[in-house]
Formats: structure tokens, C-alpha cells, sequence
């Protein structure tokens, strides 16, 4: 972790100057604003009264925008998990103008100053939102877990429920929970385990806002409570991606595993490393035994990721099994309708499936389309988040240009090596021939350039 020292002001001005430079809506047009005003007045009329049961919801402290409450019950040997999901589909009509504007963002943005919604927060941090401050429309999905861990969707419906407490990661515990909370996501985990699943997390580069009006830049390890809560999204999303791909409908996401020249690849890297990978062991074996908090396990993560080739969305196709390497399972997303366009569709489809209906024609068109508008939403998403951190990088350090940094190379290609500073979270590239991942090197910082959002480094003599 490092504060960022910012004098002049210059990550302010950073931050503008990537919002111009990508676009991101700094507001909603006043139709969609007046759209968003009207649709959270709309009185719930085909909803189920659940408001009896005990949902909580579990998110970051600072989370406004809540997708996902959460209800356990036991139900004989197995735990039935009823995972409420914001209706966003409720509030918003096929063609209005929330939902034009929906379908021209795709996805929310976040920046550290402040994001740029999906929905205007009439919806996403009001009407639609799961806070604990009265009842709200939500469609639950009742997934089965069995003692192994294997899930199944028992039901759809769409109700009214009541969330009982805003749980934050950081500060949850064990008491907070339901009851069978511990056991419902350690059979969700073993099953991942004994699927072969390699949905191992590294340590991320996060910029983050303090409450003295400062950032800090940090390499920010998963909570084990946001783990586990990862789990029942996971569980929710395979049992519906089960049901819909049964039914020939659906969009799934989707991903291909490293091959086997990116697997060499990665045993080269691990003895760089000095990691002890068994030679019969499976990449997903060992990835569930690295530890983040090891910086040179949580780089070999890090180079796992960057192995693989990449998530995307795959609308059913006859034939065609869509299958999530990571996963190691069928898989759709349908957990974050608040943030995530495609979501809002799934949903759609899983409730009519679930209910004997026929899935609505602008759905199944919407499958057509929806990959090609996530694709593009997520591809720009993430080149924010990497100037983000370009730019923090550059005004953390500005003015320490010529000096000396203990760096570690954390993988090699074409383009160079990717090096991480031993006492920063920097991560940077630079020109090396002939390096390999492990190498211990000494670089000397060339330039930080706040303005290009650029840092530079060359090796030291």
C-alpha cells in the first residue's frame, strides 16, 4: 500500500482528462433522468410477498448499487440457497429510454472519483437497489446445493423482499451470517476444487479513494468473505446457465483454457520462480495452492491470467457446449443486473424457462446482439482501469526520476519484460532481451509523466 502524494493536484486533473479521453458520461440525458424518476414509482404488481424471509446483502462498505441479497434455509441433507437479484427488468421497458441508454453504455464504469452508472441512481442506488431501508422488488432464484456441493435451480419467481442488513467484506462476521452460511460455501468450494476449477483471484493494482480527499495505490489480496460471497454467485449462475442451456436458450460466458504451449510456458515461469509445481499436477491443482500474499505466487497468478485467452459472451448454439475454463463448468452471468447489461436478459430468460413460459422474442434477439455490446463496454472498462493506475503510478513517482528500484520480472513476451518494483505496487514494462520470469533486476526510473499517464524505466548498469 502507498499513499499517493499529490501536491498539485495532479491525479484530479488525470482522472478528468481519462474521462475525456474515454468518453465516460459524466450524467444521464434528461429523458433517461425523467424515465428513471418515473419507473422508481412503479408499485410492484406481480411480485410474491417474501419479506418474511431473512435476506442480507453482502458488498463492499462503500457499495450503494446492490445487486444480490441472500437467504439459507436447510431443506434435508441439502441447503437451499434463495439468492434475490435486483428487478431491474421491472423498472425498465424494452425500447424506453433507460433502455436505449442501457444498451449504448453496457456496463457501469468506475473511475476512483466517482463511476458512471448503468442506470441513473434513481434505480441503481434507490428503487432497484437492495438496501436495507424497505421492501424491494427483486426476482429470487432458489438453488439446491447438495452435501457435494453439486447446484441445482429449484424455482424463479419474482417477489417483494425486505433486506434485514448491509454486510460489508471488511468488517462481516460469522455471527452476521444466516445460519448455514460456513457450510453452503465450503461444499459451493470443494466442488470447485474437485471440478478441476482454477477461479484463483490474484492480487489486484487498485486505486483508492481515502476519506482525507488522498488516494493510495495498493495490490489489494480477496477478503475471505468476499470469496465465499463469490460463491453463492457462482452456484446461482451454473445452476442457470444448467437450466437454460437444457433449453436451448441463453447467453453464456464463456472461456478457453491455456494450451499447451501457454501451459510450458507457465512451468518455465513457475521454476523461475522458484515454485514447486508437481510435473503430473494439473495448472488447476496448483494454482489452489498458491498463496496471494507471496509476491512472487502472486505474480505467477497474474502471469495465469494473462495465459489464458480471454472471457467473452457466446449466445446457445446447437452443438455447442459453452463451457468456462476457469469454472469448469457451464456458466452465464445473471447476478449483477445494476451493473451488467447482459444480466438483466438472463434473468428475463431464466424466469420464463423456470415458469414453463416461452422466452420472449426480444430476449432470444437480444443473445444475438448482447456479445458483441458487452465486448465492447468491457474492453473499454478495462483500458480505464489501466490508466488508472498508469496515472497513479506516474504521480506517485514523479520527481524520483534517476533513481534506483529493486524489481522483480514477472513474465516476458514480444513486446518486453513485465517487471514489478519490490517496494511499490508498480508493475511496468521495459526492454529486456533475453529476460526471464524470476530474474531479480535493478531498474532506474526515466521518466513519470502524469500528463501521458506514462512511466518509464530503464535497466541499471
Amino acid at each position: 500500500m502507498k499513499t499517493i502524494a499529490d501536491p498539485a493536484n495532479s491525479l484530479s486533473r488525470g482522472l478528468a482528462a481519462i474521462r475525456t479521453r474515454f468518453q465516460v458520461p459524466e450524467s444521464f440525458p434528461s429523458a433517461v433522468l425523467a424515465a428513471a424518476e418515473a419507473a422508481a414509482r412503479r408499485t410492484p404488481t406481480e411480485h410474491a410477498d417474501r419479506t418474511g424471509r431473512h435476506f442480507v446483502t453482502l458488498d463492499p462498505a462503500s457499495a450503494t448499487d446492490l445487486d444480490q441479497a441472500f437467504a439459507i434455509e436447510p431443506s434435508g441433507g441439502d441447503l437451499l440457497l434463495h439468492y434475490a437479484i435486483a428487478d431491474v427488468a421491472w423498472f425498465v421497458t424494452d425500447g424506453d429510454a433507460l433502455d436505449t441508454e442501457a444498451w449504448r453504455r453496457g456496463t457501469t464504469l468506475y473511475l476512483p472519483d466517482g463511476k458512471a452508472g448503468l442506470y441513473p441512481s434513481a434505480l441503481s442506488e434507490g428503487a432497484a437497489s437492495l438496501l436495507p431501508d424497505g421492501p424491494r422488488p427483486a426476482v429470487i432464484f432458489t438453488v439446491r446445493v447438495a452435501p457435494d456441493g453439486a447446484v441445482h435451480l429449484d424455482g424463479a419467481e419474482r417477489a417483494i423482499i425486505r433486506s434485514n442488513a448491509k454486510l460489508a467484506y471488511d468488517s462481516v462476521r460469522d455471527a452476521d451470517l444466516p445460519p448455514g452460511f460456513a457450510e453452503l460455501t465450503s461444499r459451493l468450494q470443494q466442488a470447485e476444487a474437485g471440478r478441476g476449477a482454477a477461479r484463483v483471484d490474484p492480487p489486484e493494482q487498485e486505486v483508492a479513494a481515502r476519506k482525507d480527499g488522498n488516494f493510495e495505490l495498493v495490490f489489494r489480496p480477496r477478503l475471505v468473505s468476499e470469496e465465499r460471497n463469490a460463491a453463492l454467485s457462482l452456484a446461482a449462475n451454473m445452476a442457470i446457465a444448467d437450466v437454460l442451456s437444457a433449453h436451448q436458450t441463453g447467453l453464456f460466458r464463456v472461456m478457453a483454457a491455456p494450451d499447451d504451449a501457454a501451459i510450458a510456458r507457465l512451468r518455465q515461469t513457475a521454476i523461475a520462480f522458484g515454485l514447486d509445481w508437481p510435473p503430473m499436477a494439473p495448472l488447476a491443482q496448483f494454482e489452489a495452492t498458491l498463496d496471494g500474499a507471496d509476491p512472487k505466487q502472486a505474480a505467477f497468478m497474474l502471469a495465469v491470467r494473462r495465459a489464458g485467452q480471454g472471457a467473452s459472451y457466446q449466445p446457445f448454439q446447437h452443438g455447442i457446449v459453452p463451457w468456462h475454463a476457469a469454472v469448469a463448468a457451464t456458466y452465464a452471468h445473471a447476478t449483477a443486473p445494476l451493473r451488467r447489461l447482459a444480466d438483466r436478459y438472463v434473468i428475463r430468460a431464466t424466469l420464463a424457462v423456470a415458469n414453463g413460459q416461452p422466452v420472449p422474442a426480444v430476449v432470444t434477439e437480444a443473445f444475438e446482439k448482447l456479445p458483441a455490446v458487452m465486448a465492447r463496454a468491457d474492453a473499454i472498462g478495462g483500458q480505464i482501469d489501466r490508466a488508472v493506475i498508469d496515472l497513479a503510478e506516474a504521480v506517485m513517482l514523479q520527481g524520483k526520476e534517476g533513481q534506483a528500484f529493486a524489481a522483480v520480472v514477472t513474465d516476458a513476451d514480444d513486446r518486453g519484460a513485465r517487471i514489478q518494483l519490490r517496494d511499490l505496487p508498480v508493475v511496468a514494462r521495459l526492454a529486456m532481451p533475453g529476460a526471464e520470469p524470476g530474474d531479480v533486476i535493478t531498474v532506474t526510473l526515466t521518466a513519470a509523466d502524469p500528463e501521458r499517464q506514462r512511466i518509464t524505466f530503464e535497466l541499471t548498469a
